[in-house]
């Protein structure tokens, strides 16, 4: 007899798998990629180490997929600053303002995904990723092209740029020892001031109008 795998065990293992994931990303979210220990996870999912291989061959697929997950939330975010009313320099502003309060209201994540040294499978998605973020500042670009509000070459190569300087300017901020020296009260720059400089960098890079 041929057995057929039920819609009711279907979806038992995909309720089970997306718990897997909510467990890991919560992880990730308190304690870097680091904190992934599969061992750790199956206690916080309540199975059997056994169990998380079923659905993740690896730890490097499973933090992949986590990495993915938090990854397509943050670029559908700053589709929607971009894709929002106003002028593109305006919309620049507020999706770069936008992103990086994100950043700082979840700073693990935020570093993790950004700097945090990682497996194989997550570096390939963090350059998926980058290239996703570039094409939504590309289209951005081409529009302040056209209006004639930004004064842009080089469309490609400057959203590339843009979203290396956005990334790299935050690893400072969001890092582990910027977080101890600010809860100790140290002399570290706080959101306002960063994001601030960050968006005036990078409406001078694009020529913007009054920067």
């Amino acid at each position: 007899m041929v057995y057929r795998t039920t819609s009711l065990r279907l979806d038992r293992d995909q309720a089970l798998r997306s718990r897997i994931l909510d467990c890991a990303m919560q992880r990730v979210a308190e304690g870097g990629f680091a904190s992934l220990a599969m061992q750790a996870l199956a206690e916080d999912v309540g199975v059997a180490t056994g169990s998380l291989y079923r659905h993740f061959r690896s730890k490097g697929e499973l933090a992949a997929e986590v990495f993915a997950l938090a990854s397509r939330r943050e670029v559908a975010a700053l589709a929607t600053a971009f894709a929002a009313p106003g002028m593109p320099g305006e919309r620049l502003a507020q999706g770069i303002l936008q992103f990086a309060a994100r950043a700082w209201h979840s700073r693990q994540l935020a570093f993790a995904l950004i700097a945090e040294p990682v497996e194989p499978e997550v570096d390939e998605q963090r350059l998926f990723y980058r290239e996703a973020y570039a094409d939504l500042f590309s289209g951005l670009l081409e529009e302040g092209v056209r209006s004639g509000d930004f004064q842009v070459e080089q469309l490609r190569l400057v959203a590339t740029c843009l979203v290396g300087a956005i990334a790299e300017s935050l690893v400072g901020p969001l890092s582990p020892p910027a977080r101890v020296a600010r809860e100790a009260g140290g002399a570290v720059p706080g959101f306002a001031e960063t994001s601030r400089n960050l968006i005036t960098f990078c409406l001078r890079a694009v020529g913007a109008k009054g920067y």
